[in-house]
């Protein structure tokens, strides 16, 4: 091209990471614009270390204030005791852990006496969530977790749970077939058969909203979801203030009929 820069073919600046699928697309740009492309490509690597960087320094200061953290909820722990069924209370008020709950589990948690979570010392490696009951008719377990591990065989996410000791003759439908979708309120769709089969369910352990609102949620901050209102004795003290309305403006209409008819008969 006379008196003009002659067009450069270059690929595209993804393939430096050495694909070789990317290297058949190619753009063609003048030495200039690729110029200008390498030195953007140069800050882009400079901001992705110190993106790097940053991640590592806030995963340190979150491993240092979850050992601040513990005594405290130690602490907790142990004054949450004293109140009976408060983990239970907690659990079926949230609103998206309560709607899993199947008519049965309701009563098996009723035996629940505490919900732990705990990150492991490298915070991403993974953590755990473990469920603590008293003596009840329907398994041997005092102790059931469900262990989340990001990092497992093949270093792929995996997840487990302890073994559930079902008693014999227990009548629990701890068998469930049927899947349910429920709406969250962080407005995401949450599938899953019941709570204990999302017990048991490790078919994604990276996406497992559940165990993410149980750990960041529920456990951070039980008490909010103890003190939620009876929602039906506010429903309750609703509807009886309804009727009473209704009831005082049909009295009112018979009194206006009446009215209306002595006005007529006098007439």
């Amino acid at each position: 091209m006379a008196g003009g820069v002659t067009p450069k073919k270059v690929k595209k600046l993804a393939d430096s990471t050495g694909n070789p699928e990317d290297t058949e697309e190619s753009r063609e740009f003048d030495s200039d614009t690729q110029k200008a492309l390498e030195e953007i490509d140069g800050c882009q690597h400079e901001i992705d270390v110190l993106n790097e960087h940053a991640s590592e320094e806030i995963l340190s200061v979150e491993q240092k204030y979850n050992k601040l953290r513990k005594p405290y909820f130690e602490k907790r722990s142990q004054i949450v005791d004293k109140i009976p069924n408060f983990w239970f209370t907690a659990f079926i008020n949230h609103p998206d852990l309560g709607p899993l709950l199947e008519e049965g589990e309701e009563e098996v948690l009723q035996h629940l006496t505490k919900i732990e979570s705990e990150e492991f010392e490298d915070i991403k490696s993974g953590y755990k969530i473990d469920f603590y009951f008293d003596e009840n008719p329907y398994f041997e377990n005092n102790i059931i977790s469900k262990v989340f591990h990001m990092y497992g065989d093949m270093g792929r996410p995996k997840s487990s749970h302890t073994p559930i000791k079902w008693k014999e003759g227990s009548e629990f439908p701890h068998n469930c077939e049927q899947p349910r979708t429920i709406v969250s309120s962080r407005k995401r769709r949450i599938e899953h058969k019941s709570f204990f089969s999302w017990l048991q369910d490790h078919s994604d352990p990276v996406s497992d909203e559940i165990a993410e609102i149980i750990k960041d949620d529920l456990w951070l901050n039980p008490l909010q979801y103890f003190l939620v209102p009876d929602v039906d004795i506010d429903n309750g003290i609703e509807e009886e203030g309804s009727e009473g309305e209704e009831e005082e403006n049909e009295t009112a209409q018979l009194e206006e009929n009446d009215e209306n008819q002595t006005t007529v008969h006098g007439t």
